[in-house]
């Protein structure tokens, strides 16, 4: 038996290597000191074996396998094309360790199958699973089941939380044990969903590990518990690609595998959140280091629908600016005789009858007002009324002689087919080299069925085809809102939209379960009209604005509905955003505990600044809130504090001398994190922001 040992800046993997038998990972947990046992740390963990196990009991390790007595899922499921199974038995024949990643080769040579898992702690203090195989013999070959991640649960884990949700009440949470039943999601709409089920969280007290499958893809999560107690007592966690309906084919000496899966451990939820976002920010996102400030939007489609005309976009674009927006987004209804929802996708042309002189007129006003011009596309889609549709029937997901039940009106093209791709590219390159866009709203508003291999794949080589050859044109993720949001679409994209509803309470609950994985930069957070057009509620535009200053801030509504104190009061609130937003995108978040279940408090701490919100929903039960005690701070240095202006209009009245809240506190951030403030949150809708500088 041989040890290896990975080290990240907190974290340590320990794996007991056996040639010719498993590969273990014997310890995960917080950076063991240097010179550490390994094989005095796997025998402390070691289980002698009971009663009613095989007289070798199996160790199902990193690559768990069936037929040794092990009774879980296997990492790998294989048939040959006549049906029969193939029951691989893969044993570890090679192994190369080199700093903080390490590569497992396995090999099960009567059924001629070589997998490798590869495992590496990233500079984020991430670890990137990856799982690969090849069929080294000469007939093929059907994969029905990879798992890219397998990973033992170290047994002081004792539940999870799984992320569930529909079209505009995305990313809801659910804790539950990890017992004896387990636990399985998957999607099947051909991409990740609005439940954000390929998001994991697993809990040991405090202590946190995440686990993400980064793709775009059909996605199958499942713990699996050793309930018969054949193998050591410890859970498995597995992620991975879910194959299409029967599989896929391996041909003869073909290569197969699966899209990574991050997993990361922190001492609590807001490390977490920290180290997810520095791997965003450092590995996935398209050179990051070189964005510049995150512009205001504003989109045309709570303003204006599909009610366009360049003078009502043109006035639409002029009250955007007076407010200090810096994006103007045409979304829906400038293409072909898109009048309504029910046309015309797929037929990429400016529209005549609303742009009889094309885009130009109202870009070059966008221009003249200093802002640059943005506009929505829904490339993958196409309406059966439509020019391509009827041009290129089979260029939809269809089955022959079967119905071709549509989603919102439209169908889905089949991505995996070149042709369609290259009509695609064609028509958005020919776009974006006529007309100086600078932003793509990319959508995607349907389940991908009846099911068919390759759409991802297409989907990210139209992307990338397209960034390459327009690099400068940033583009957001759109799918019906938070339906496709993963690592592998935000390695190509530069924001995402997290939910169509952008009623700030909604957010309040929305934003931060979306930030425990993803930075506040590429989330869109926009104040929307009131009455908001989902959930109906009326909200005060010191609330709205207040809450999407936490994102990348954006309007959703009609400046020209608004009253001018709305519109002053949103126009302050966009200048405070432009001032912290190098802050907010680029500081580590910290999630704000308090004891009223109504009050939302997050903080973003960077180069001695730091800014945090806190928010009120409900009507509370006492007059004098509990403090709120803030997070991420030196505790021997002084900070400044102050509350930045305007003050949420009820509230501000309870306050306690507003004039020494202006000149601002200066406290330690000692007493900032224990003693906290004592802020005026007794009404529901409230919110209050939170400046600090520090001193010394």
């Amino acid at each position: 038996m041989e040890y290896v040992r990975l080290d990240g800046d907190a974290l340590t993997l320990v794996f007991a290597l056996e040639q010719g038998g498993a590969a273990d990972c014997v310890y995960l947990g917080a950076r063991l000191p240097d010179g550490e046992g390994l094989a005095m740390l796997a025998a402390a963990g070691a289980r002698g074996r009971h009663e009613n196990q095989p007289d070798v009991p199996p160790r199902p390790g990193i690559w768990p396998r069936q037929g040794d007595g092990w009774q879980g899922t296997p990492a790998a499921r294989f048939r040959r094309l006549s049906g029969e199974i193939i029951t691989a038995d893969f044993r570890l024949i090679s192994w190369f360790h080199d700093g903080s990643e390490l590569t497992c080769r396995f090999h099960d040579a009567r059924a001629g199958l070589h997998l490798s898992t590869h495992w590496a702690i990233k500079a984020s203090g991430a670890v990137v699973c990856l799982a690969e195989g090849w069929n080294e013999s000469g007939e093929a070959i059907i994969l029905e089941h990879i798992a890219s991640l397998n990973l033992p649960i170290p047994s002081r884990f004792d539940s999870s939380t799984a992320f569930s949700g529909r079209w505009a009440g995305e990313m809801q949470e659910t804790r539950q044990p990890i017992a004896p039943n387990g636990f399985a999601r998957a999607s099947a709409g051909g991409k990740p969903g609005f439940g954000g089920g390929n998001w994991l969280l697993l809990h040991a007290g405090d202590e946190v590990l995440g686990a993400h499958f980064a793709s775009s893809a059909d996605h199958e999560t499942r713990i699996v518990c050793d309930n018969a107690g054949s193998g050591d007592g410890r859970a498995m966690l597995q992620m991975g690609a879910a194959l299409a309906q029967g599989g896929q084919v391996i041909p003869p000496h073909g290569a197969f595998g699966g899209p990574p899966v991050v997993f990361a451990l922190a001492p609590d939820r807001s490390a977490l959140a920290q180290t997810f976002h520095r791997h965003l920010r450092e590995a996935i996102l398209p050179a990051r280091a070189a964005w510049g400030p995150r512009k205001v939007h504003l989109n045309s489609w709570e303003a204006l629908g599909f009610n366009l005309s360049e003078p009502a976009l043109i006035a639409l674009a002029e009250d955007a600016a007076s407010l200090g927006i810096e994006r103007f987004v045409l979304d829906d209804g400038w293409f072909g005789g898109r009048r309504d929802d029910t046309t015309s996708l797929g037929d990429w042309f400016v529209s005549p009858d609303v742009f009889p002189n094309g885009l130009g007129p109202l870009i070059t006003r966008v221009h003249e007002l200093g802002m640059d011009f943005g506009l929505w596309v829904e490339p993958e889609m196409v309406s059966p009324d439509s020019d391509l549709y009827r041009a290129h029937p089979d260029w939809c997901l269809h089955t022959e002689g079967r119905e071709r039940p549509t989603m919102r009106g439209q169908l889905a093209l089949d991505m995996a087919r070149a042709d369609v791709r290259d009509y695609l590219f064609a028509r958005l390159d020919a776009l974006l080299r006529e007309y100086p866009i600078a932003y793509l709203k990319w959508d995607h508003n349907r389940d991908l069925f009846p099911s068919a291999p390759g759409q991802t794949e297409g989907f990210y080589a139209l992307l990338d085809a397209l960034r390459a050859a327009h690099p400068q044109v940033e583009i957001e993720s759109c799918s019906s809102g938070g339906g496709r949001i993963d690592f592998g679409v935000l390695s190509r994209t530069h924001r995402v939209w997290p939910s169509d509803n952008n009623d700030a309470i909604e957010r309040l609950r929305i934003i931060p379960a979306w930030s425990q994985f993803l930075p506040l930069e590429v989330l869109g957070s926009h104040v929307g009209p009131s009455p908001n057009p989902i959930t109906g509620r009326r909200l005060a535009m010191d609330l709205r604005a207040k809450v999407a200053i936490f994102g990348h801030m954006g309007v959703e509504a009609d400046p020209a509905r608004m009253s001018e104190k709305e519109r002053a009061t949103l126009a302050a609130h966009i200048a405070l955003y432009k001032d912290w937003r190098g802050v907010l995108h680029q500081g580590a978040l910290h999630r704000l505990a308090h004891p009223d279940p109504d009050v939302t408090a997050m903080m973003v701490t960077h180069a001695g600044t730091a800014l945090a919100l806190a928010a009120q929903t409900a009507f509370s039960p006492v007059f004098d809130a509990a403090p709120v005690r803030l997070a991420g701070l030196d505790p021997d240095a002084r900070y400044r504090v102050t509350l930045p202006e305007p003050w949420p209009p009820r509230a501000k009245h309870y306050l306690a001398n507003p004039e020494q809240w202006r000149e601002g506190l200066v406290l330690s951030g000692r007493a900032l994190m224990t003693h906290g403030l004592a802020l005026p949150l007794t009404h529901p809708e409230t919110a209050w922001l939170i400046a600090l500088e520090k001193l010394s």
